[in-house]
């Protein structure tokens, strides 16, 4: 409801006070426990859990891919002179929830989210990243020409190693295999190492992971 398309909608979640009866439905999930109004907003018509409250909950206790896409979304939605204190209050809400399960993982994906990736995909591409143990890369870095303009814009990219890795998805990329084959030439003429990743990749992250590390290891960014 807020923008974020990257939460899993199967089920809608519902908070009742504990004096209230609760039974599972085919498509609702009722939780009993305490709600304070000032985390409540009107949207639409429906009274619904804040932003930053429902996104800290997200980060402590849903799938952790589904965490770091919503994340990454909302902060994309946030004007870029807010996102610093939608950033600190959805970290208080971390470290208040009554529920302490789950806080120290929900603050490593806060600081992973950067609201840079432009899909849900380059938020899990990034997450697997962090997984294997690779160096945390820039997103959207931009590449510039010898007069300042910018050039490209890479997907990820270790910048002092010159390695990068583009992320092909179906509808950026469709009937543009020769455009996107010149661009690889041109940036690898400037130095760069690029991989190319897919959905492929997504599913078993191990051959581009493996490709990374080798590539940073050539460039002795990596033992």
């Amino acid at each position: 409801m807020f923008g974020c398309t990257a939460a899993e909608a199967g089920e809608i979640h519902v908070l009742v006070g504990y004096a209230r009866q609760v039974h599972r439905t085919p498509s609702m999930v009722f939780h009993q426990g305490l709600l304070d109004e000032q985390d409540v907003v009107d949207l639409d018509g429906l009274r619904v859990h804040a932003l930053e409250p429902a996104i800290a909950d997200l980060l402590c206790r849903a799938r952790r891919r589904t965490a770091l896409a919503c994340m990454d979304q909302a902060l994309a939605l946030t004007p870029r002179f807010e996102r610093a204190e939608f950033r600190a209050e959805v970290l208080h809400r971390i470290l208040t929830r009554r529920d302490p399960r789950g806080r120290r993982r929900g603050e490593i994906l806060l600081l992973l989210a950067s609201g840079l990736a432009e899909s849900p995909a380059e938020s899990w591409m990034l997450l697997g990243f962090f997984d294997f143990g690779l160096p945390i890369p820039a997103q959207q870095l931009p590449v510039l020409d010898l007069d300042g303009h910018e050039r490209y814009r890479l997907d990820f990219a270790w910048e002092e190693a010159r390695v990068a890795v583009e992320y092909d998805g179906y509808s950026a990329h469709v009937d543009r295999a020769a455009a996107d084959s010149l661009r690889q030439a041109d940036l690898e003429r400037r130095g760069w190492t690029v991989l190319r990743a897919n959905a492929e990749d997504l599913r078993d992250p191990s051959r581009l992971h493996a490709a990374v590390h080798a590539a940073l290891v050539r460039r002795r960014f990596a033992a």
